[in-house]
């Protein structure tokens, strides 16, 4: 299982993370997803620890703490949703002014 840190300073980097993670035990990982349109980084992270008692300390600890100007949100992370193979992006809904609505 991994951690979920969210609400982070955007000019924070992989070093930063591991650095305030170790404190609380072995980092195995931190994983930092880049938006793929700007190539920015989100504002949230994920990290493994060795050790689900490590995990649960550094949430216990981080959860709500002031970190680079920031209030850290660090919770467990919940298992990636499986998208449905519907094909399309678009669902119901309408309402939409035809003018405006570039798939016709």
């Amino acid at each position: 299982m991994s951690i979920y840190v969210g609400n982070l300073a955007y000019q924070v980097t992989q070093e930063d993370l591991e650095q305030a993670f170790a404190e609380y035990g072995t980092v195995k990982r931190v994983q930092l997803p880049m938006d793929r349109e700007t190539g920015r980084f989100r504002g949230f992270a994920f990290v493994e620890m060795e050790t689900e008692a490590q995990e649960a300390s550094a949430i216990d600890a981080l959860d709500g703490a002031e970190w680079m100007g920031r209030d850290l949100k660090v919770n467990k992370a919940r298992p990636r949703e499986e998208r449905g193979s519907s094909g399309g992006g678009w669902s119901g809904g309408g309402g939409g002014n035809r003018r405006n609505d570039r798939r016709y």
